[in-house]
């Protein structure tokens, strides 16, 4: 049983691998003058992000912090800010967290064992995987989202992604299918294979080196699996955002929290659609105005919820607030709120209104 297994692994990954010769992505910048750190970098960035809207980020990221050291030295904000727009910001502030434990709990050395790669923050055991693979050829399978989704179909593995038995199968799976020699390209091609081909819809399944022996095919389940997770039905959340100005023309931003939605970003005020808006700004940030006027709303959605946006055009007539030094609130202008780190929602109502 075991011979047949490897000799039917060493045929899934030749299959692969020559595939990915051909019609593999061979130019990527993380492929490029590999290193630990510049690969780790790109598979944070490529969690749950296409590749076509990560490599920008990537190499504006990567001419700021070429390094880790030079990552760990920065502040956060300064990474949020070059982070803005590319989304899941609890991946930014565990990168930063990441390079600073890399600099004080391995002496400024990336560490090269699974174990460690998968006790920094931010990295789980598919993108510990991946980084080892990849820089240094370790033998480690992957287990992101495009091969769970070929290993489902080929080996027509059924139940909800998520669930121990299922997971647990995938992973066996992965595990005997990857080889032992050219981990790099395989780890890549397996990426590709599920990113270009084997998709999510409509699959390319004529142009796949495996097709011959999926079971999805075989048995004509190609778009039943791998098996969808149960819908359910979005909440709807609301809320008013202040565009507070002075007499200046400045526009109040305050930082949020660190943890959370949008954590560590700069934002716009907040309130209930409820709340009294004139006693709130008072109250809150010390702010008299003189009037208000909501904006047409906008909707932002997040993985697990709605977000309605009710923008609120504020004029403010007297401000007992002295912000103009860095902290938690801030009265900026139209020419310098760019160099805030804004999540994409906020930036595009400052575009509009500012």
């Amino acid at each position: 049983m075991v011979a047949g297994q490897l000799s039917s692994n060493a045929s899934f990954a030749d299959q692969v691998l020559a595939w990915f010769d051909q019609h593999g992505r061979h130019d990527l910048p993380w492929q490029k003058n590999r290193n630990l750190y510049r690969v780790w970098l790109a598979e944070v960035m490529l969690q749950q992000t296409q590749v076509a809207t990560v490599i920008p980020y990537y190499l504006n990221f990567l001419t700021k912090f070429p390094d880790h050291p030079h990552l760990a030295s920065a502040s956060l904000d300064e990474v949020l800010t070059l982070w803005a727009g590319l989304g899941y910001y609890t991946r930014a502030r565990n990168l930063h967290k990441a390079a600073i434990a890399i600099q004080e709990q391995h002496q400024g050395q990336f560490p090269e064992s699974f174990e460690e790669v998968l006790a920094l923050p931010g990295i789980g055991r598919s993108t510990a995987a991946a980084i080892l693979a990849q820089s240094l050829g370790q033998r480690h399978a992957i287990l992101d989202g495009n091969v769970r989704r070929v290993l489902s179909r080929y080996f027509a593995i059924e139940g909800c992604a998520g669930k121990k038995e299922v997971e647990n199968s995938l992973w066996q799976k992965a595990e005997i299918c990857t080889p032992y020699e050219r981990l790099a390209d395989y780890t890549q091609a397996m990426m590709d294979l599920g990113a270009t081909v084997c998709t999510r819809s409509s699959p390319d399944c004529s142009h796949c080196p495996i097709m011959n022996g999926c079971r999805a095919v075989k048995y004509q389940r190609v778009n039943e699996l791998p098996t969808p997770r149960p819908k359910k039905q979005i909440p709807v959340k609301t809320v008013r955002m202040l565009l507070l100005t002075n007499k200046d023309g400045e526009l109040l931003l305050e930082k949020r929290p660190p943890t959370g939605i949008w954590g560590g970003l700069w934002s716009l005020p907040e309130l209930a659609l409820e709340d009294d808006v004139a006693q709130a700004c008072e109250q809150r940030w010390g702010c008299q105005i003189d009037h208000f006027e909501d904006q047409a709303g906008l909707r932002h959605t997040f993985s697990h919820y709605h977000l309605d946006i009710t923008p609120c055009r504020t004029h403010v007539i007297k401000s007992s607030l002295d912000v103009r030094e860095p902290g938690q609130q801030r009265w900026c202008n139209a020419d310098n709120y760019k160099e805030h780190a804004l999540a994409t929602p906020v930036a595009s109502i400052l575009r509009q209104y500012l």
